[in-house]
């Protein structure tokens, strides 16, 4: 692990040097500022339009960050020439691709802390003395991280066997359809056949399912969210990730890099 620990260092110190990520940051926190405005021109509601438009600014430009910078996490090695004499050493391919996964979502931690922050001030602007942030925020930020490394994933798998504007389009793809999940499996057309709707409800089995993610509603409504629920995206999202990872390096170790 102490290699993994390496390459995840250095991935995530070239990432902080990469100056897309403070612009993509400083835009989210702009958005965030620009949300208080917003609020101030609501009736009663500046609370919920803050917490709507933050927690919305964070998982926009996280995902931008997943996607763009995950798909170049093995493909930007090989162009640059430097994986070739990384794995000269003793270094194993599944130890690149881990730690080149857990600097990427290290770096994702910070910029979604960061976004968090400025949510968080934005909010102590208009609220009472005495109030406090409602937990319900703190675990949809949680759950966007979540979210983010199932991403980050997605975008290490497709690029070890395809180019990176492939990969940028397959894990868009499977991210978009995984919104969707509960509506392939209680989808009913009379044009649809048995055997369709079968293959629906098993692709949804199989996808990975964001929607259970996404707690904004309920968090600017400032409603509790389940400890159960908590501890079910927790266990979800690391199982995906392993196995995500797991085919990752099984084809990643079998690819011809001459």
């Amino acid at each position: 692990m102490r290699r993994v620990g390496i390459v995840a260092l250095n991935t995530f110190r070239e990432a902080v040097r990469d100056r897309v990520l403070y612009n993509l940051v400083f835009f989210a926190l702009v958005m965030i500022a620009a949300s208080i405005l917003v609020g101030q021109i609501s009736i009663d509601i500046e609370e919920m339009v803050i917490v709507s438009l933050g927690l919305s600014a964070i998982s926009v430009i996280g995902l931008l960050i997943a996607v763009f910078i995950g798909v170049g996490l093995v493909s930007k090695e090989m162009d640059k020439r430097t994986l070739y004499a990384l794995l000269a050493k003793p270094v194993r391919r599944w130890e690149f691709l881990l730690g080149k996964f857990g600097g990427l979502v290290l770096t994702l931690a910070v910029n979604t802390i960061a976004m968090a922050i400025g949510l968080f001030l934005a909010l102590s602007l208009i609220k009472q003395s005495g109030e406090h942030v409602q937990p319900s925020v703190l675990v949809a930020v949680y759950f966007i991280l979540l979210k983010l490394a199932l991403v980050v994933a997605l975008a290490l798998l497709f690029s070890c066997f395809t180019t990176p504007l492939l990969s940028i389009l397959y894990t868009v793809g499977l991210y978009v359809a995984g919104l969707f999940v509960t509506e392939m499996r209680t989808f009913q057309s009379d044009t649809m056949s048995k055997a369709m709707r079968s293959l629906l409800r098993a692709l949804s089995y199989l996808l990975p399912n964001f929607e259970n993610f996404d707690v904004m509603a309920a968090a600017a409504h400032g409603r509790a969210i389940p400890g159960a629920l908590i501890a079910q995206n927790t266990a979800y999202a690391a199982l995906y990730c392993a196995v995500v990872l797991a085919t990752a390096a099984a084809i990643f170790t079998r690819r011809n890099l001459k």
